[in-house]
C-alpha cells in the first residue's frame, strides 16, 4: 500500500534528522530524483527542520531579529513546502493519465498530495509523542496523558492510511479523477501583495 510506503520514507528521514537534530543541518537524499521516494523523503525533511522552527519561534526569551529570520525562514519552508506537495500531485497526475474516467466518478476533497502531507505531519506528531511519552525525566503523569494521546495518534494514522489508499484506488479504477489546482500563494508574489509591490517601486 501507498501509505505504508510513504510512511516509512517519513520515518526513515524523522530518524536521520534526529541524529544530529539541528536545523541548519544539511540534507542527503538517499533516493534517485526520478523517484517518488525523492520527493517523499524531501517533504519529510522540509516538515521536519519546519517543525523545529516553530519550537524555536516560541522561545520567550528570543531577540526581535533573530525572531524575525527565523520567520523568514519558515516562510521559505511554507514555500518549499507547497512546491513538493504539487510536484507529488504531478507524479500521480502522470501515473493515472491513461485511466479511463467513469462517468458517475466524482472528485474528492483534496488531492492525494495533500493527503500525503498530512500523513508526513502525523508522522512527526507520533514521533515526538513517543518521546514525552517516554521522557525519563518527565512525571508519571505527563508519561501516562502522552501514551493516551499517542494511541489516539496511532489510530489516526490507521484512519488516514487507509483513506489515502482508498483514494489512490479509486482513482486508478476510474471511480474519482484528479483535478489539482496550483497554490496561489499571494503573499509571496510582488505583483499581488501591495506591502511587496508598493516597496519594489
Amino acid at each position: 500500500m501507498f501509505s505504508e510506503f510513504a510512511f516509512g520514507i517519513f520515518w526513515e528521514s524523522i530518524l536521520k534528522y534526529h541524529e544530529i537534530d539541528r536545523v541548519d543541518q544539511p540534507v542527503v537524499n538517499p533516493y534517485p530524483k526520478d523517484e517518488v521516494a525523492h520527493l517523499l523523503y524531501r517533504k519529510n525533511w522540509i516538515d521536519t527542520v519546519q517543525w523545529h522552527y516553530e519550537d524555536l519561534i516560541r522561545d520567550p526569551h528570543i531577540d526581535p531579529e533573530s525572531a524575525l529570520v527565523l520567520k523568514r525562514k519558515i516562510d521559505a519552508s511554507n514555500q518549499d513546502r507547497t512546491d513538493l506537495v504539487e510536484y507529488i500531485d504531478s507524479y500521480f497526475l502522470k501515473k493515472y493519465q491513461s485511466v479511463q474516467v467513469l462517468e458517475e466518478a466524482t472528485i474528492n476533497t483534496e488531492s492525494p498530495a495533500w493527503a500525503i502531507d498530512r500523513l508526513s505531519i502525523l508522522a512527526l506528531k507520533i514521533y515526538h509523542m513517543e518521546e514525552e511519552a517516554s521522557r525519563a525525566d518527565a512525571t508519571e503523569d505527563h508519561r501516562k496523558a502522552c501514551q493516551a494521546k499517542l494511541e489516539v495518534l496511532k489510530e489516526q494514522r490507521k484512519d488516514l492510511s487507509a483513506a489515502i489508499d482508498q483514494l489512490l484506488d479509486d482513482i486508478a479504477s476510474g471511480r474519482k479523477y484528479m483535478k489539482v489546482y496550483k497554490q496561489m500563494k499571494m503573499y509571496n508574489d510582488e505583483e499581488l501583495n501591495p506591502v511587496l509591490r508598493e516597496k519594489r517601486q
